[in-house]
């Protein structure tokens, strides 16, 4: 009977692979905590990490509560959807309506996600990585900076992979501060970081009740595949601009969106398993969805540089920085990266435009893989 006692404790059961994870799940917190790196989003996946790998409970399998919040939410494709409706009711698409030039921008910052959908594939021609089609392009979306839309892809093609993309994925949205600066100083002069933009053009209600729905229209005559996720963004800024609907508004923005952030975090932690994440392919999809993002933040940059080539009205290649579509930190980080150079030079709103149609720009390339892959 001692002996049973004894096998049935921690102690006894735990891995070192289950220790290693346990203490990532640990510095997962610590950074949300102390360096408020995401922390809606990190302290929920560490703890959730920390719960799959305590031994003999089977917190993460099927019949723990983990495993059922991951069934019923993640592998469903619900809580990426409904907290892209959060994302859409929180975000003002004003700048992108009054400046769509923007737009191209967001297109731009795609490059890294595709750049790196092919790098996934060579790995597994020359490297001996176990990477299939489908596990590039969910690998490949990390490069977008969307954590809702990398869940959605990769737990419907590539669902092993979840919790290093889901991982790889946040951590990059969080360190936007410490990614991009350094990318946007190396690609830029100092004249160019110094130009001032306009004020843009005040956007009337109807134009901002009219333009999601036109997005949505567009998305079903030519890519469905992107539907789900587009339809969800547009739905929720539909209820944010109508005016009509404010108790559903602040639902969207608050209450709900809050509730699914801890099961999503908690879900994606459920798949930090010792015996799922300690792989050398993990390494390789955190390496390469650095270069995703660090692909897509010079694309967006290089690209602005490339319209001013065309324009009258120059553009500070900052703002291209923000095409990643990291709302709204990538658009914060080209202010504040702005005004370091000029006091008097104000781009959050400049910046939002490509933000937003980066978030739009993700979706699409999800869509394509989808219709492609599925």
């Amino acid at each position: 009977m001692l002996q049973h006692l004894l096998q049935s404790t921690g102690v006894y059961g735990i891995t070192w692979g289950q220790l290693c994870m346990i203490s990532v799940g640990f510095l997962l917190i610590w950074l949300a905590i102390k360096k408020q790196f995401e922390p809606l989003l990190l302290i929920p996946i560490g703890f959730g990490g920390i719960l799959a790998n305590v031994p003999l409970a089977g917190i993460a399998g099927p019949d723990g509560f983990l495993g059922m919040i991951y069934s019923f939410g993640i592998e469903t494709g619900i809580f990426p959807l409904i907290i892209f409706m959060g994302v859409g009711a929180l975000t003002d698409f004003g700048p992108l309506i009054a400046n769509p030039k923007m737009l191209l921008l967001g297109a731009a910052a795609q490059f890294g996600i595709f750049f790196t959908f092919f790098g996934s594939l060579l790995l597994a021609e020359y490297a001996g990585f176990s990477f299939g089609l489908n596990e590039a392009a969910s690998i490949g979306i990390i490069g977008g900076a969307d954590g809702p839309t990398a869940i959605f892809v990769t737990s419907k093609l590539a669902p092993e992979l979840l919790g290093a993309i889901a991982v790889a994925a946040y951590s990059y949205m969080a360190l936007v501060p410490v990614i991009q600066p350094p990318i946007m100083r190396l690609l830029t002069t100092k004249n160019e970081r110094k130009i001032e933009m306009k004020q843009l053009r005040t956007v009337s209600k109807t134009e901002k009740i009219l333009f999601p729905l036109l997005l949505l229209l567009l998305c079903i005559l030519l890519l469905p595949s992107a539907t789900p996720l587009i339809g969800a963004l547009v739905f929720g800024n539909l209820v944010r601009e109508c005016g009509v609907v404010e108790r559903l508004s602040k639902t969207l923005q608050n209450d709900l969106t809050n509730i699914v952030t801890i099961f999503l975090g908690l879900a994606v932690g459920s798949k930090l398993g010792a015996d799922q994440f300690l792989r050398l392919e993990t390494l390789g999809i955190l390496v390469l969805g650095l270069i995703a993002f660090a692909i897509g933040t010079a694309a967006g940059i290089l690209f602005a540089k490339i319209m001013n080539l065309f324009s009258t009205r120059k553009l500070n290649p900052f703002i291209g920085a923000a095409g990643v579509s990291a709302v709204p930190m990538a658009a914060r980080v080209a202010n504040k990266e702005g005004q370091k150079y000029n006091p008097h030079n104000y781009l959050l709103m400049h910046a939002m435009g490509p933000n937003v149609a980066g978030v739009i720009g993700s979706a699409v390339a999800a869509g394509v893989f989808l219709a492609i892959l599925l």
